[in-house]
């Protein structure tokens, strides 16, 4: 939970210190602009309160590793990931869609510090612990923190315990290691097919090159 809530502050820090031209600037996310990703993680709060909010008394189905689902390459047809362009590109004034984040973004952290670890929540038709739903929301925000800095040098990155915590998250998702020649900057890039491995990072890569990028939803 203390990782969830220092990647969660970080990712929500380097929002509230964009200058409003960094809002129109591509994202890490194919397609989207940094205001369109600014306007998924609103949603992405929203889910967490939701969640946190949504007791269940049956056995865990997930944890923190199956929760995530791989999934093919976006395709742009999926009705959710069409709507949050135009989502946010209403809102207009960037400011106010770094405010809305800042206000659900808030009450999201908050209400995970108060949440019970073992207890049980339901979402996404599964049922998993608050402890393991919240590490699971690691990787989420540790990869969209890159997401948001792709287009934006200067701008500060993920905490590097949160880096490494995503990053052997993967690995477990993957079901083998990264080289350890690799950062967990770029383990995570091009695990997950935000940048594509070069020549070498391939051949250290071996078997497990063919089995990428891990798409997750």
């Amino acid at each position: 939970m203390d990782l969830f809530s220092r990647s969660w502050t970080a990712l929500r820090a380097a929002v509230a210190g964009l200058a409003a031209e960094d809002f129109e600037r591509p994202s890490g996310c194919a397609g989207w602009l940094v205001r369109d990703l600014v306007c998924h993680l609103v949603i992405d709060a929203q889910d967490v309160l939701i969640t946190l909010a949504t007791p269940a008394d049956t056995a865990p189905t997930v944890d923190a590793v199956t929760y995530w689902r791989l999934v093919g390459p976006a395709t742009g047809e999926d009705p959710l990931d069409a709507l949050i362009p135009r989502l946010a590109a209403a809102y207009g004034d960037p400011g106010l869609l770094a405010f809305h984040l800042d206000d659900v973004g808030s009450a999201a952290g908050r209400a995970a510090v108060l949440a019970d670890p073992a207890a049980r929540v339901g979402t996404r038709g599964e049922v998993l612990t608050v402890g393991d739903y919240l590490s699971a929301y690691v990787l989420e925000w540790t990869l969209h923190h890159l997401d948001l800095i792709a287009r934006l040098p200067s701008a500060a990155g993920p905490p590097a315990e949160t880096l490494a915590a995503a990053r052997g998250a993967l690995e477990r998702i993957a079901g083998a290691p990264f080289p350890a020649a690799f950062t967990d900057r770029d383990a995570l890039l091009v695990g997950t097919g935000r940048r594509a491995p070069t020549g070498a990072e391939r051949a250290a890569l071996g078997g497990l090159a063919a089995r990428l990028p891990l798409v997750l939803g």
